[in-house]
């Protein structure tokens, strides 16, 4: 069995478990993980967690061409711009969660740090998750917002429809989307019932814990890098937003070109690039 037949296999099997699960249902979810040769593996659009058919994922090649399966989720802007802002990401999952949607409806969540620091785990494998504004569903548009984060978030939140998350592999995504999706539960049944957060010690210390996926051209930590000023941590100006769009750059908006070229983004800021 070849490395990418392994990951086909993995995909569909975690995607099987979280389906059954409860951690999405219909067809609702996406998942993209990166190959050995810096392709993606994609699951397709309108497809169901529990019932995907391993050769039949979408395939891109290092271009961003889509060279065999079914035609990709539409959420592809999403996966790009997360692929584009964080050199360590290897897999990014989208569920639509219940317990995390149904957080993110409430009107006095903090849209800065959407879970409360209830315990070590979520601080560890995610760090702060920003909340997001609605988006419709395949809006270009979310890809534009996870842009303008400047690859200083690993997950985020998008507001009543579920939460995003990157890893450096698909089961490091897979398992903290899980922990975001139980955070946000143990949120909603302690409710105003008086409960005990961490400690800030605490807090601090699993912020700079190895599972935060941090990106590695930073030596400090996603929860450290975020901020009121929202200026890029290498530079002195603030990162340059990057649009979506549905054709690739030419000319002179082609360079620095995108750490994962495709269909869906303009290129990076240079502090990026």
């Amino acid at each position: 069995m070849t490395g990418e037949t392994r990951l086909r296999e993995l995909i569909c099997t975690l995607a099987r478990s979280m389906f059954d699960r409860g951690l999405t249902s219909g067809s609702t979810g996406n998942i993209s993980a990166r190959t050995g040769d810096g392709g993606l593996l994609v699951t397709p659009t309108g497809s169901s967690f529990g019932r995907l058919d391993p050769a039949r994922l979408a395939r891109f090649d290092a271009t961003g061409r889509q060279v065999e399966g079914d035609k990709p989720t539409k959420e592809m802007p999403l996966h790009a711009a997360f692929y584009d802002t964080r050199s360590t990401a290897g897999a990014v999952v989208h569920l639509h969660s219940c317990h995390s949607v149904a957080l993110s409806m409430l009107p006095d969540v903090d849209p800065d740090n959407f879970l409360p620091p209830l315990t070590p785990y979520a601080i560890m494998q995610l760090g702060r998750v920003k909340l997001l504004p609605i988006f419709l569903p395949g809006d270009p548009a979310m890809g534009a917002a996870v842009h303008g984060l400047a690859g200083k978030r690993t997950a985020v939140m998008l507001a009543n429809h579920g939460p995003v998350v990157a890893g450096k592999d698909v089961e490091a995504a897979c398992n903290a989307i899980e922990e975001l999706e139980a955070t946000a539960r143990l949120a909603l049944l302690t409710r105003g019932l008086g409960r005990r957060l961490l400690p800030h010690a605490h807090i601090r210390a699993g912020a700079t814990h190895p599972g935060v996926d941090g990106d590695p051209r930073h030596s400090r930590p996603p929860w450290a890098l975020s901020g009121p000023t929202g200026r890029c941590p290498t530079r002195s100006e603030p990162p340059a937003r990057r649009v979506s769009t549905l054709s690739n750059a030419t000319g002179p908006m082609a360079r620095p070109q995108p750490r994962w070229p495709g269909p869906w983004t303009k290129p990076v800021c240079p502090c990026w690039a």
